[in-house]
């Protein structure tokens, strides 16, 4: 199921920052809509971080643990001048300030951001690779890339 709110999708064209990434988002603990809201405005009014645009909200099942509500997943395209690394740690920090626990691998959660892709970079590193190694395989985010601009 595909739906929209205020601002999921949203496109910005102009932004001071020189590098863009690509972040999937995910939800399906409490009431993820308003949590997206409040993860919209908390970037659009973070200094170290420019939204420029968001795709429509998909709801999809869970995989790898199965035993789990569905989950509300969206795509926002970022500008920075963060390296990825950095762009990774502050991401971690966001989620925590969005109370994400690590409870298990696959676990349900408040919030979990990922970088699928920054700029044209290849990157294999233990705690980052670029792109995601796994996006091609997931509709949680072929869905939304397919509708970003609608």
């Amino acid at each position: 199921m595909i739906f929209k709110t205020n601002f999921f999708p949203y496109s910005k064209k102009n932004s001071i920052y020189k590098h863009t990434a690509l972040i999937g988002i995910g939800c399906n603990v409490g009431n993820c809509v308003r949590r997206y809201k409040k993860l919209f405005l908390y970037f659009k009014n973070h200094p170290l971080v420019d939204i420029t645009q968001t795709s429509i909200l998909y709801k999809n099942p869970p995989f790898g643990y199965l035993d789990q509500d569905d989950f509300i997943n969206s795509l926002i395209v970022l500008k920075t001048n963060l390296s990825p690394k950095e762009l990774l740690y502050f991401l971690l920090r966001t989620e925590k300030k969005f109370k994400r626990k690590r409870s298990f691998k696959n676990a349900p959660r408040t919030l979990d951001l990922d970088i699928i892709m920054y700029d044209n970079v290849k990157m294999n590193d233990k705690k980052l690779n670029l792109p995601h190694p796994f996006f091609k395989q997931r509709d949680s985010v072929l869905v939304p890339l397919s509708l970003i601009n609608q």
